[in-house]
């Protein structure tokens, strides 16, 4: 297809079909375009975000299975905002409050364990999913947002064919192209978001299957030196 820079009422390149569409068609065409931007921009952030969120997982874990002193690495990352690092930080914080105590409540100790840990790390997933609420939205309504823009600029062509009580080409094309291209619109900005959440949501799940395998790992650990207690 061939689209000419040409921006006159009968043309039908996108800029002129933006241009020339009724005022409610334009609306829509403009707040598409802002949702296929906030897509990409989010997309890009995100893309960046959990990149580097997996490689930082990956030196910590690391670090943390060759250190030999827990109290030692909990003093230099315990304040880390990374989210392996406050998994670990909640497992560390409950193993001090629990053994605290003179009395030594084993199993109690391990349930609380698996608790904070566990809610530390729905706690991490949610924040890191904290903005695929907006791709998922703008996937499932962009298309009906544009299919909107569609039979609205369809009825105020069909409304000027009226008028001008001529049905020729020349006449219904511009009209129908400019209610068409809202459409095209949606699909651009939809399909994008829907691939990207669908993308993230799996990369989101593996991390949080990695920071389960930690907490796990560290209650075994814990659950050892408990074993030690007297």
């Amino acid at each position: 297809m061939h689209w000419s820079l040409d921006l006159s009422p009968g043309s039908t390149s996108p800029l002129a079909l933006l241009l020339h569409a009724d005022i409610v068609v334009q609306t829509v065409m403009a707040g598409l375009f802002i949702a296929s931007i906030w897509t990409w921009a989010i997309i890009i952030g995100f893309s960046s975000k959990v990149g580097a969120t997996r490689r930082k997982i990956d030196r910590f874990e690391k670090d943390f299975w060759k250190a030999e002193d827990i109290d030692a690495f909990y003093k230099i990352h315990g304040d880390s905002d990374l989210p392996v690092a406050r998994v670990f930080a909640a497992g560390v914080s409950e193993w001090r409050r629990s053994t605290a105590g003179g009395v030594i409540d084993r199993d109690g100790i391990r349930e609380r364990l698996a608790t904070a840990m566990g809610s530390a790390v729905a706690g991490e997933a949610d924040k890191l999913a904290d903005r695929l609420n907006i791709l998922a939205t703008v996937g499932a309504v962009a298309p009906f947002v544009g299919l909107f823009g569609t039979v609205w600029g369809i009825m105020s062509s069909f409304t000027g064919i009226a008028a001008a009580q001529n049905t020729s080409l020349a006449v219904v094309a511009p009209g129908i192209a400019e209610a068409l291209f809202a459409t095209a619109i949606g699909l651009f900005a939809a399909i994008p978001a829907v691939i990207a959440y669908n993308r993230f949501s799996h990369g989101v799940n593996r991390i949080e299957a990695r920071l389960t395998r930690f907490a796990d790992g560290f209650h075994t650990t814990l659950s050892r030196q408990l074993e030690a207690k007297r």
